[in-house]
């Protein structure tokens, strides 16, 4: 009988440990709220209620304890709440944009899924959400839209950034200022008026550039030339850029003034 006793008494305490191994290893994959700070995610497929427009659900970490997201009209942000693989996320913020149909129902939708504090699980860059009947899937946004590369690419000026605003116009639209760095440093481009080359050496997240070259057409708009004027302010010196997928923000030497550019 002792015998018998002793062998269940094993048999139970191995049977603990394999249960204690597999609860480790189901918080193993599900990740941890540590993993998702500082990244960006990227909905890929919706099971469930649609996003109304087609999104996506684009969801950001910026730091421990924040959360910021949009489907396609107004950005929501603020704490977040991610223990015990739930999101509770009551009281985000939200700017006030006025959305066209199908787009002015993405906040409801989204409202929704938050206030459900849906489950969340995570598997190196997949983010799984599940609220009610939905369940979103989503990518690192790293791997769904890779940073282009500074060097190679044809960037094309969609915004001029001051002190005051970020600022966009059907003529910078039309006139699409440009800049291209080769390899060797080479840069070559358009102030949306005139053609430019040049040198540039790139550093770690800077840009110092050379004398431009340009050439010599009037520039009869003056919205243009306004144009063409802040381009060569911030192409000058040692500027700043951040790439983020197909975006790149330049900065100027000031610190202030800068153009967000897109990659072509």
């Amino acid at each position: 009988m002792t015998r018998i006793l002793g062998v269940l008494a094993l048999f139970s305490v191995a049977v603990a440990v394999s249960a204690c191994s597999t609860d480790a290893s189901e918080v193993s994959d599900s990740g941890s709220a540590d993993d998702l700070t500082g990244r960006t995610f990227v909905s890929t497929e919706v099971i469930g209620q649609a996003i109304p427009g087609g999104g996506p659900l684009i969801m950001e970490f910026p730091e421990p304890g924040h959360i910021a997201a949009t489907a396609g009209c107004n950005r929501f942000v603020g704490s977040v709440d991610l223990t015990d693989g739930t999101l509770s996320a009551p009281n985000l913020a939200s700017t006030m944009m006025a959305c066209p149909p199908p787009l002015d129902a993405v906040d409801g939708w989204l409202s929704s899924l938050f206030s459900g504090s849906p489950e969340w699980s995570l598997d190196g860059d997949d983010l799984t959400l599940t609220g009610g009947e939905t369940t979103v899937f989503l990518t690192d946004k790293k791997v769904v839209d890779p940073d282009r590369p500074i060097t190679g690419t044809e960037w094309a000026v969609t915004t001029v950034r001051t002190a005051d605003a970020v600022m966009s116009s059907v003529a910078l639209e039309n006139a699409a200022p440009t800049l291209t760095v080769a390899e060797g440093g080479q840069v070559s481009g358009s102030t949306g008026c005139n053609r430019f080359t040049g040198t540039a050496e790139v550093g770690d997240g800077t840009l110092t550039f050379g004398p431009l070259a340009t050439t010599r057409a009037a520039c009869t708009d003056p919205e243009l030339t306004e144009i063409e004027n802040h381009v060569l302010a911030v192409l000058s010196g040692e500027t700043t850029y951040v790439v983020d997928g197909t975006e790149m923000t330049l900065t100027a030497s000031n610190g202030v003034d800068g153009l967000g550019y897109t990659a072509r």
